[in-house]
């Protein structure tokens, strides 16, 4: 008989109420008014939104990524396991109760990766730290965003003013970009419309659908045009 599912903790977001769950020794959930996020045991898409950027960076000796959303700490996890010692990683959450669950109860789920020296934790939202990144220059440009959200893009995403999917959000995003930058966005399902933004906006994209079979959610993954410039190790 399976375990019973019990909450270990609650917090009140504008969604509705955010649980961590857990059943047993190693499974969890995520869930937002009763709607399951993420579950520490199908998690292929989250995975392969780290996996595919990080093998598209061109071997990049000193490769600086952004990480919209920390969720489980898996999609860090994946993206860990595939950079250099000298990478730097910016995980930007919104909620600081999500970064403690990540270092509490689930760090055995993402080996316990926020501990990790290339980790550099900003409670924050997303949308305004990429904003910072385009104003700043090219000192402080990111090889690599990942946006790993609560919600995708889909239909209903604002063409033009939704702060992470919309075109205005998009121009931002490609003056945050280092040349021959990545932009990673994992999705429930592919987004056509958002896609052709992404190419409105100067990004070279491309849509993925990690595994085989059952549910199969999204990866798109974009690039800025151009040939990335030496930079130096991260301090």
């Amino acid at each position: 008989m399976a375990q019973p599912w019990k909450t270990l903790e609650q917090i009140e977001t504008e969604a509705g109420p955010l649980e961590l769950r857990q059943r047993g020794e190693r499974d969890f959930l995520i869930t937002v008014a009763g709607r399951v996020l993420m579950n520490s045991h199908a998690n292929r898409s989250e995975l392969a939104l780290a996996e595919l950027t990080c093998a598209a960076l061109d071997a990049r000796p000193t490769p600086r990524l952004l990480l919209g959303g920390l969720g489980m700490g898996c999609t860090l996890r994946a993206a860990l396991n595939a950079l250099p010692p000298t990478a730097r990683v910016d995980v930007v959450e919104l909620s600081p109760e999500v970064a403690g669950w990540c270092r509490g109860p689930l760090a055995g789920v993402n080996g316990d990766a926020l501990s990790d020296p290339r980790v550099h934790l900003e409670v924050a939202d997303v949308a305004g730290v990429i904003s910072r990144a385009s104003r700043a220059g090219p000192a402080e440009s990111y090889d690599a965003i990942l946006l790993d959200l609560y919600e995708g893009p889909h239909a209903r995403s604002h063409p033009r003013d939704d702060p992470f999917y919309g075109g205005r959000a998009l121009a931002q995003t490609r003056r945050a970009l280092a040349p021959g930058g990545l932009f990673a966005v994992w999705a429930e399902a592919p987004d056509r419309g958002f896609d052709a933004r992404l190419q409105a906006a100067g990004l070279a994209s491309e849509i993925h659908r990690p595994g085989k079979g059952g549910l199969r959610h999204a990866v798109h993954l974009a690039r800025r045009p151009g040939s990335p410039a030496p930079k130096p190790a991260p301090a």
